[in-house]
């Protein structure tokens, strides 16, 4: 479905339906509590209803795993189930062993952010442990240790797109549609969006989106260097992400490990800092044989 024809939606919105379907062949692991373990390559009839909390897939695709958020009734909308889910995709024995990780929504909507019914109920002490608990998947993501990318389509909104900006490398399609809406509903961005925005686009771009709420398509994104890419029409975010992925997993993932680290520290760090932590990590790397 086009983003031009969607209806406008707060982020945890639960209206319209996105259709699912896989893109690749090959085993898939099911994250969620109690689910199902696919070895077959063949297609699969999906039962769930609209009261179907959702899930979280993963797959490899070569080298690659392959991280599907799978709440296609509530447009991916991030409850904390499926933080949870996230959390125990992020730390399976299948991402441990693959050389880049991809997070994807599907070919219809990355995520329309967090399940606002949820946090309305929470008060501060719950909030607190949040935090600690399920709202840690966003930093978990931005920790790993082998290259991440978002690959990105229809809405990524909220916390969606906090989600997004903690991946290493973000890609959409023309069909991407980009906010951060929660001062307009009495709160803010909260699991790492304001700080990571600001590192990104600098804070007068950050008070843009934020402060105002507003929408921002592909061609806007990619200008201010949220995005690496943006797909031509036709050509879904998933496979230009695994593209990607692909070549950084071809990399020496000791050398790809160290290098992503010293970026994430670079960014806060003082000059002199910084290039002590470039020197270690050569030094460091040169001794691998």
């Amino acid at each position: 479905m086009d983003s031009d024809t969607r209806p406008d939606v707060p982020a945890g919105d639960d209206t319209g339906d996105a259709p699912c379907s896989d893109t690749d062949e090959g085993a898939r692991h099911d994250t969620d509590e109690g689910a199902r373990h696919d070895t077959d390559s063949g297609a699969r009839h999906d039962t769930r209803d609209r009261s179907d909390p959702g899930t979280v897939e993963t797959r490899l695709h070569g080298e690659i795993a392959v991280v599907t958020l799978r709440r296609e009734a509530k447009l991916n909308a991030l409850s904390t189930h499926m933080e949870a889910a996230l959390l125990a995709a992020l730390g399976s024995e299948l991402v441990a062993g693959s050389r880049a990780v991809v997070v994807t929504g599907g070919p219809d909507v990355f995520s329309a952010g967090a399940d606002t019914t949820e946090l309305r109920e929470m008060t501060p002490e719950t909030i607190a442990a949040y935090y600690r608990s399920t709202g840690a998947v966003y930093e978990t993501f931005a920790a790993l240790r082998r290259p991440t990318v978002a690959a990105i389509s229809g809405y990524c909104l909220g916390g969606g797109l906090e989600l997004a900006l903690a991946a290493d490398i973000r890609v959409a399609d023309p069909t991407a549609s980009f906010g951060l809406p929660e001062v307009a509903i009495g709160i803010l961005p909260s699991s790492g969006g304001v700080t990571r925005l600001v590192r990104a686009v600098g804070p007068a771009r950050t008070r843009d989106l934020v402060l105002r709420c507003r929408r921002m398509d592909p061609a806007e994104a990619y200008a201010w260097g949220l995005l690496s890419e943006v797909t031509e029409p036709g050509v879904p975010s998933l496979d230009r992400a695994l593209e990607i992925a692909a070549e950084m997993a071809a990399h020496p993932p000791m050398a790809a490990s160290v290098a992503k680290q010293v970026i994430t520290a670079a960014t806060d760090a003082p000059r002199e800092s910084a290039l002590l932590l470039e020197q270690l990590g050569y030094m460091a790397l040169n001794r691998i044989d």
